[in-house]
């Protein structure tokens, strides 16, 4: 039986385990099974490593930048971007890749328009800089917002709101259990030209990207970007490389 899995940390609401069960169930695919594996450290993937009958491994907050040193080898996309939510273990040797890139990249550029050339991303983690590699790729200029980066939330004004008509939340603020949390931008200043996406996909329709369709706002949330990756993390694990 060949094992695959998501390892983060405060995973349950991940729907990765029902989407990969789904698909072996509609492909027919009986040989594979897919399971969540919640670390309290991400010193306990060594353990995880040691199954001979692990194939891949995604990977999720807060591991995708924690797991490069007990890969043996980084692909280039990877490497450049220095975050990794994919893993595949080939004559016992760890691969890193990361697909969110390609997700959040598919994802995103049909709703881009003229207009998003300046984009603010909210949150400084391994998923913020695949789309930085993104966004960096389409010649988009961006800023980044952290709690104690050059750029903090509390330096928010509603003219750097206004001047920026992409808005990235690349934080975990807002996911499920604690879907009334949203991050503190002055939402005042979105207009009916600014597109906002949210990694988040759980609840589908996060409190962040609510008040920016209140103002008329395009929105989207990341379930398209999870089904792209992980589509393309089982072409990852499938393919002889």
């Amino acid at each position: 039986m060949k094992e695959f899995g998501l390892i983060g940390r405060n995973i349950s609401y991940s729907f990765s385990e029902k989407y990969f069960a789904e698909k072996f169930q509609k492909e027919n695919i009986s040989d594979s099974t897919y399971q969540i594996f919640d670390l309290d450290s991400i010193e306990e993937v060594e353990q995880l490593f040691r199954n001979p009958n692990l194939i891949g491994l995604n990977v999720t907050i807060p591991y995708k930048e924690a797991i490069l040193p007990y890969l043996d080898e980084l692909d280039h996309v990877a490497q450049e971007i220095g975050a990794v939510n994919c893993v595949k273990i080939i004559n016992g040797r760890r691969i890193g890749f990361n697909t969110d890139a390609y997700g959040f990249e598919k994802s995103l550029e049909p709703l881009l328009e003229f207009c998003h050339q300046d984009a603010l991303i909210l949150g400084d983690g391994g998923a913020a800089k695949a789309v930085k590699f993104c966004l960096n790729k389409h010649l988009i200029n961006f800023k980044t917002v952290t709690r104690q980066g050059d750029l903090k939330f509390s330096d928010l004004t509603d003219e750097l709101i206004s001047n920026h008509l992409l808005i990235i939340n690349c934080t975990p603020i807002g996911t499920f259990p604690k879907v009334d949390a949203y991050p503190d931008i002055p939402y005042n200043s979105i207009s009916s030209q600014h597109l906002l996406y949210d990694l988040i996909y759980n609840p589908d329709k996060t409190e962040f990207l609510k008040r920016g369709e209140k103002k008329g706002a395009k929105i989207k949330n990341g379930l398209e970007m999870l089904i792209l990756q992980a589509e393309k993390s089982w072409e990852i694990w499938n393919s002889s490389l």
